[in-house]
């Protein structure tokens, strides 16, 4: 059967992130994709205009609908809005035996807040640690440890500040950095160092999105961690060259780059 992944996050109206990017790249990898929605936006290449989260007892009926009757061989989860939605998440996630991806969404490329606040302290100690890999960008970082990456030489001191909360492994997204993309995946012991050249293209909407998607898709599939990592680096790559103007502002990467290569 082919392997089924579920991603748990928001609906982005104008297709490049969220729930929509996520489905987007597990058709790409050759998995079958599920949803459940935690908050819808309106957004477009602009920005966010509005975003609304839905009540908990409708995100738990839908992940209860497809894990008990389709089953999955992954999670992942993006922008979970609130307390209540990323405590309620947690819960449901610590009860379903799979890899479990999380991407740590705070705020979106063009710096709307996704993740009040409030919620932040629910995600170190209730969802970090139910995490098999946390993919959280540097921005992220700082929300959640204080850490402040200003160079490759930080990433090492960031990951171990993130794997303090409990994932089983971190990818710390470097690609804020000056230079080349560079990312590190660590559980603390091994050491993953995975390098790409910079693209030079604005078009980058739904990177973080599209990556822990991929890294699902590959543990849904077999991979190891450090595998679907690699993989999912490659992908990336490929959608962010590739990535395409859209209205006025940034437009999305392209998630089906590899049809068209």
């Amino acid at each position: 059967m082919i392997p089924r992944v579920l991603t748990v996050a928001g609906s982005d109206s104008g297709g490049g992130a969220g729930i929509q990017a996520d489905l987007k790249t597990m058709l790409a990898l050759g998995v079958h994709g599920m949803s459940v929605i935690t908050a819808v936006t309106a957004q477009n290449s602009l920005g966010v205009q509005g975003a609304w989260e839905l009540p908990v007892e409708a995100v738990r009926a839908q992940y209860r609908s497809v894990v008990d009757d389709i089953g999955v061989q992954a999670v992942k989860t993006g922008m979970l809005a609130s307390t209540e939605l990323v405590e309620a998440v947690a819960e449901l996630i610590s009860g379903t035996d799979v890899p479990v991806v999380v991407d740590p969404v705070g705020v979106s490329k063009h710096g709307d807040p996704l993740l009040a606040a409030t919620a932040l302290d629910s995600v170190r100690t209730k969802l970090l640690p139910v995490a098999t890999v946390a993919t959280p960008n540097l921005d992220e970082v700082a929300q959640l440890t204080g850490v402040r990456v200003e160079s490759e030489g930080d990433l090492r001191r960031s990951a171990q500040a993130v794997l303090a909360h409990g994932p089983r492994w971190v990818l710390i997204k470097g690609g804020h950095l000056a230079g080349d993309a560079v990312d590190l995946l660590t559980d603390g012991s091994a050491e993953h160092w995975l390098r790409a050249p910079r693209h030079d293209n604005r078009h980058t909407h739904g990177t973080g999105c599209t990556l822990a998607s991929a890294v699902a898709s590959g543990l849904a599939k077999g991979l190891s961690v450090p595998e679907a990592v690699t993989e999912a680096k490659e992908y990336v790559t490929g959608a962010i060259a590739a990535g395409f103007a859209l209205g006025a502002g940034i437009g999305p990467v392209d998630h089906g780059w590899r049809f068209r290569a």
